[in-house]
């Protein structure tokens, strides 16, 4: 090829990369009512499969409806119980929830004696509906739970990242709703002891400014190109518990600013590492291990951009596209016409877990992904246009 060609293509090139950055940066984030559309869709299709909220979940053996991964739903609903304006899916939502609720007699997975993080999960929920009607036997089991721990000298309950999403929320919620910051000490304590001595040193990458989910990933272990392995979920985990802890904690407690710093870190940790298309991989360093689209790591993501954003936190100018991007990807690629998310992940730790993952792939749990889209569309929602 000659020198003239060479330039030639050089130069197209060149237009058509701009072309593409052009498009990326024009893209909108769209209407309050398109977002709203979106939840709706995804919800309808959820209830509608589920009309008894009570009804046992079976996958490879019997669950109760009250473990993490409707609880995870149920966080999600409550947010979008809080930005619906039509009075009557209002009303369905709030009686879904409260149902749910009392076909478990507002229990605990594990009962009262339980010190694991899923089981608490669905304290969030029963809290906030005891918050718009102050019924105490909505709160009485997961009170007695976590008054346990607080009085127990034991730290090294949350040995995966996943629990800290699942329970501080509860911790922080009884501690305003008490005003006894006895919750907040000792949700900083169990918080600490996964940052900095699970598995040695914690595992938390300091240098990274990202998590690894137990101490089964924390180095010499590595993805197969060689880098530390920061499963996009778990670490979206913990961005949700930061901001659903921040959200209430009061700004007089002394950890409120390492809860910021570590959240604000993390954030900027992500930017980098998302893809083309607006997702991020399940394996955030290492694109190879099961790359592909990933919606449920995704949208905690977005939950915790748009968090920020709406709370004035963080840049606009630099996450509202980045949030935008990924938004748009979601619903374009994982959302069906009936409601059903694919995309998304099933349970697991790590990325070879819940594989494959395609457009109609079925997660073995259906409810912890909608509640993770819940979550980004009831902040998405609130961004001033």
């Amino acid at each position: 090829m000659n020198k003239r060609n060479i330039s030639k293509t050089f130069l197209t090139c060149c237009l058509l990369f701009a072309l593409s950055l052009s498009a990326s940066a024009q893209q909108q984030l769209p209407s309050k009512g398109d977002v709203l559309k979106v939840m709706r869709l995804g919800n309808d299709y959820f209830m509608n499969k589920w009309p008894d909220p009570g009804k046992s979940i079976v996958t490879n053996k019997e669950r109760p409806s009250n473990i993490w991964t409707r609880g995870v739903y149920y966080e999600g609903l409550m947010e979008l119980y809080r930005i619906e304006k039509d009075k009557k899916k209002k009303k369905a939502y709030y009686n879904y929830a409260v149902d749910w609720g009392e076909k478990h007699h507002w229990g605990l997975a594990g009962g009262i004696q339980t010190r694991n993080a899923d089981n608490h999960c669905a304290g969030q929920t029963y809290i906030d509906l005891y918050l718009i009607d102050k019924k105490e036997n909505r709160i009485s089991d997961i009170k007695a739970s976590i008054d346990l721990m607080v009085k127990s000298d034991k730290a090294d309950d949350w040995w995966w990242i996943d629990a800290l999403q699942m329970a501080m929320p509860v911790f922080t919620r009884l501690g305003v709703l008490y005003n006894d910051p006895s919750y907040f000490r000792k949700m900083h304590d169990l918080y600490e002891y996964s940052k900095t001595q699970h598995g040695g040193k914690g595992l938390w990458n300091d240098a990274d400014k990202l998590w690894w989910r137990d101490k089964d990933f924390v180095p010499p272990y590595k993805e197969p190109n060689g880098e530390d392995c920061y499963w996009s979920r778990g670490n979206g985990w913990v961005v949700a518990a930061l901001i659903r802890t921040l959200d209430m904690l009061p700004k007089s407690d002394p950890h409120y600013n390492e809860y910021m710093q570590d959240y604000k870190d993390m954030l900027a940790a992500l930017l980098p590492l998302q893809r083309e298309d607006g997702l991020w991989n399940v394996s955030l360093h290492d694109a190879g291990h099961f790359g592909g689209k990933e919606i449920s790591g995704t949208s905690l993501f977005i939950y915790g951009m748009a968090y920020g954003v709406n709370k004035g936190l963080i840049d606009k100018s630099v996450y509202l596209p980045v949030i935008t991007k990924a938004w748009n990807a979601i619903v374009k690629d994982a959302v069906h016409p009936n409601g059903f998310l694919g995309y998304v992940q099933g349970t697991g730790k790590e990325p070879k877990d819940g594989q494959p993952v395609s457009y109609t792939s079925r997660p073995d749990f259906e409810d912890y992904g909608l509640g993770c889209l819940l979550l980004a569309g009831s902040e998405i929602y609130k961004i001033k246009r």
